[in-house]
């Protein structure tokens, strides 16, 4: 960003700074462009969004407030239009669609909102809901009586996965996204058909996806946690992902035996499992094309070295401690 003072590039700079939200006071990594010679400081549209997102996220992750892509995601599974659930919890339609786009809902109506999540409590209040006609009352109680009886059926799988990924809610660790158990398949099969990593090369690709989203964005792709070890930073639960992947048939691990006594695991694309890129935004998509651009001729080895530099590893490895997503901000390769 040029200065409107001397026409010269200005240094994109952070810093610590405490900004206050719905009479709470939130610490945030501020960014802002400086001008060398005046002195002055400005911001763009992007990084306004990017400071305010930091504000809007700790204040979500304080009162236990959903997402937008959470509301949209309750409401999309039943099937509704916007203003059908607006409709059934009671909103004005224009009121729920500015949560789904990013307003933040009173804690009153967030809970509203996540109390229908239950297909029990959404036949519960589809039913007390005066306004709605007959045959419409009718097929949403249905949808919802099968997806109740869906959730039974699928229990072992939910279960597994919550294992897998840890069943909390969004907060700095997870990037605050919720963990989307479907977007972490495609990322791997991304880099699997991209680059046919070795694992350890994989879980530094998954750690730079998703923090490089973060660092843009201050949301992460995946909602994964990582935690700092000897070999740099991994999804917590790698392994046992990996496995339950290839056991799946979503992707291939072949084994190596090295010279040095070692074996590896490499990852392969399968031929006939083509990747999903409708599940990603825009941005999403550009981020992982731009992780599998940079890193395509790093080696296993440099990618452990590099990962070392970055904060998110040095200030972590010591307790193998999990990452928070705020060392986005530091990221050196990227």
């Amino acid at each position: 960003m040029k200065s409107p003072i001397t026409g010269l590039e200005m240094k994109l700079t952070k810093e610590q700074r405490s900004m206050i939200f719905r009479k709470e006071t939130f610490d945030i990594v501020f960014h802002y462009y400086q001008c060398e010679d005046s002195r002055e400081q400005f911001t763009s549209a992007a990084l306004d969004e990017l400071n305010m997102n930091q504000v809007y996220n700790q204040y979500r992750d304080k009162f236990n407030i959903p997402f937008p892509d959470e509301i949209n995601n309750i409401r999309s599974k039943y099937g509704l239009s916007a203003s059908k659930m607006s409709e059934i919890l009671g909103f004005g339609v224009n009121s729920y669609r500015q949560y789904e786009a990013g307003e933040i809902p009173s804690v009153a109506n967030a809970k509203l909102i996540q109390m229908v999540d239950d297909p029990q409590n959404f036949m519960e209040m589809t039913v007390l809901c005066g306004t709605l006609d007959e045959k419409a009352r009718v097929k949403y109680i249905q949808k919802a009586i099968f997806l109740a009886g869906e959730k039974k059926r699928n229990i072992f799988n939910i279960n597994f996965k919550e294992y897998l990924l840890g069943n909390h809610l969004a907060d700095i660790y997870s990037g605050y996204r919720n963990p989307n158990f479907e977007k972490i398949t495609e990322m791997v099969v991304y880099f699997s058909d991209k680059l046919s990593p070795f694992k350890t090369k994989m879980n530094k690709l998954l750690f730079y996806a998703d923090f490089l989203m973060f660092k843009q964005s201050c949301f992460s792709i995946s909602g994964m946690r990582y935690k700092a070890i000897e070999m740099g930073p991994v999804p917590i639960n790698f392994q046992s992902i990996f496995e339950y992947l290839a056991n799946k048939d979503e992707i291939d691990i072949f084994t190596t035996e090295f010279p040095q006594g070692y074996i590896g695991e490499q990852f392969k694309a399968k031929k006939n499992r083509p990747f999903r890129a409708e599940l990603f935004s825009e941005n999403e998509l550009k981020v992982l094309e731009k992780v599998a651009t940079v890193f395509k001729p790093t080696s296993t080895n440099e990618m452990i070295e590099l990962s070392h530099l970055e904060e998110a590893w040095k200030k972590n490895e010591k307790n193998k401690s999990v990452i928070s997503y705020e060392y986005a901000f530091d990221l050196n390769q990227m």
